[in-house]
């Protein structure tokens, strides 16, 4: 079992920023993509961002060049740099993450989420 623990969420006026941090811990033989979605009230999940375990990233348009992704692979750890936030980047943001466990197993695990919230 891989679980993933989020921080770093919370209330931020507009233009401000926020650092999301997600570690996973268990019994991990690699990690492949690392990413992170959110959710508005009473919108779909969507994407906002994806790294691959060899570094190469992926943005939807509406944070690009705002947001950057990283990760830490010695700390099983991914991070959402979040600068220049908007009220419509308020939302649950959602750490997941796949690989394989020890035994070989293929996991695909979710965060329980943390919130983002951007008003002044």
């Amino acid at each position: 079992q891989v679980r993933l623990e989020e921080s770093g969420g919370g209330l931020v006026q507009p233009g401000g920023s926020l650092r999301l941090s997600c570690a996973a811990s268990g019994v991990i033989f690699s990690i492949n993509s690392m990413g992170w979605y959110r959710q508005a009230p009473d919108k779909e999940r969507e994407l906002v961002a994806t790294i691959t375990s060899g570094g190469r990233t992926n943005y939807i348009d509406s944070v690009q060049g705002r947001f950057t992704i990283s990760r830490d692979n010695t700390k099983n750890t991914v991070y959402l740099q979040m600068n220049s936030l908007k009220p419509e980047d308020t939302a649950v943001y959602y750490c997941n993450t796949d690989g394989i466990t020890i035994p070989m197993k293929r996991f695909v695990s979710w965060g329980p989420g943390t919130q983002v919230t951007v008003s002044s």
